[in-house]
């Protein structure tokens, strides 16, 4: 963290709390511009949230106040809410988040169009040294049944020589880069004799491992379509984490909406009118091999309906 972000930071922790008519979360006012580290050097901090799980039900209801329902009244409509995919009462609750991540899992999460960025600008800036190295137990081969996923883990050796390559690469990366920029720290140049290439051509040799940041800002119902696609147990592993710290926010923020997102996507099963078919019949008495055999399905539809069914997540 840089030396003018760490004293601002310590002053924002230092301030006195502000007295504000608007509806806080004191589990998640706790949690404010707290990093939570991830990775080698990455963090998420929260920076900002409005709304809780209050506002999602005053959202759902329009003419109710707060505080005309009991909380059981509450919790039920959020999980009707979320079992429904009544998704606009969830809108109503956007948080802020300083990410500081890999090159590579930022290029992944900006697919996600629905949140507002603003990213840290190596045109204007200088990239810091810091580039992310893998732990030895997330070296893997290809798999050889998923081109987008990992295979068995490599051996110790073998992660030892692909740690080195990968070290030795990003150093090098960053060496070249300094020369390019040629800066001494205040913007003149260290080697008079020598250019200085624009920090905007400069920054185009680094490698996808090192870190930039950001600041994201989301509403809550395309946050939780974001967790349950990079939360997921088969998202990467390098931007899992992250949903993952970001998901534990979440629970202290909206605690009612978080536990039904948990129990009606995370660990709940979409079925198409095919597989409700057959999962009916099986319920009438029919053999689930039988049904499955001679269903439309793919093959791919058939295992991964046996994995809905039988396989907890």
């Amino acid at each position: 963290m840089h030396t003018d972000e760490r004293r601002a930071l310590d002053e924002l922790l230092a301030a006195p709390p502000t007295p504000t008519r608007r509806p806080t979360v004191p589990a998640l006012e706790e949690r404010l511009f707290q990093p939570l580290p991830v990775l080698d050097h990455g963090f998420v901090r929260l920076v900002d949230y409005m709304g809780d799980d209050g506002a999602i039900v005053q959202a759902a209801r329009v003419s109710y106040g707060r505080g005309t329902r009991s909380m059981s009244n509450d919790r039920g409509l959020i999980r009707y809410l979320m079992r429904h995919r009544h998704t606009t009462p969830f809108e109503m609750c956007e948080i802020k988040l300083h990410v500081k991540l890999p090159i590579f899992v930022a290029r992944q999460w900006i697919r996600h169009r629905t949140a507002n960025v603003n990213e840290y600008s190596a045109r204007y800036s200088i990239m810091d040294r810091e580039f992310y190295l893998p732990a030895p137990e997330h070296l893997a081969e290809q798999s050889t049944s998923n081109r987008q996923g990992r295979g068995d883990l490599l051996t110790a050796e073998q992660s030892g020589a692909v740690l080195d390559v990968l070290r030795r690469d990003a150093m090098q990366a960053y060496a070249t880069y300094d020369t390019l920029l040629n800066d001494d720290g205040t913007g003149a140049p260290r080697d008079p004799d020598s250019p200085q290439v624009a920090r905007e051509l400069a920054r185009m040799n680094l490698s996808l491992n090192y870190y930039t940041q950001w600041y994201w800002k989301v509403d809550l119902h395309n946050l939780l379509h974001f967790l349950s696609l990079r939360a997921d147990p088969h998202a990467q592993y390098e931007i899992r984490v992250y949903a993952d710290a970001i998901g534990d926010l979440v629970s202290s923020w909206v605690p009612a909406a978080w536990e039904a997102f948990q129990d009606y996507r995370m660990h709940g099963a979409f079925l198409s009118g095919e597989e409700l078919r057959i999962v009916r019949e099986a319920l009438q008495g029919g053999d689930l091999d039988t049904l499955l055999a001679s269903s439309g399905l793919s093959g791919r539809e058939r295992r991964e309906l046996r994995t809905k069914l039988l396989e907890a997540r």
